[in-house]
């Protein structure tokens, strides 16, 4: 005989306010922190990247160093390498989350967009 009551909820209701905010809102919420993070950490180390080359001219005007195009050129290349590792990492670490990480993965890329 049956003994559930007909308004009891299955356990496998993928529309229940449990199984959502567990498999759907959490991991686009940690998304979206890592992403707005990820953004503002890129943002500094642009702006940091940046001074540094300005005082390498500045320093090269003066005559206090010797700067050659081939050597900058690899010092870019080698950080652009390093961006996209980092940012390849990030996305992997995030579908790993769990199963469902295609929220997890949007909600990085809005934190970025919102960063």
């Amino acid at each position: 005989m049956n003994t559930q009551p007909v308004d009891a909820a299955s356990s496998t209701d993928i529309f229940s306010s449990a199984f959502l905010l567990g498999n759907v809102g959490t991991p686009f919420v940690i998304g979206l922190a890592v992403g707005y993070f990820a953004k503002k950490m890129l943002r500094t180390v642009l702006f940091l990247g940046g001074a540094a080359i300005v005082l390498l001219f500045v320093a090269e005007y003066y005559d206090v160093i010797d700067i050659t195009d081939e050597k900058l050129q690899h010092a870019a290349s080698a950080a652009t390498e390093a961006a996209k590792s980092s940012g390849g990492f990030l996305v992997d670490r995030l579908t790993s989350v769990t199963s469902k990480g295609a929220s997890g993965v949007g909600g990085f890329f809005v934190g970025f967009k919102l960063g």
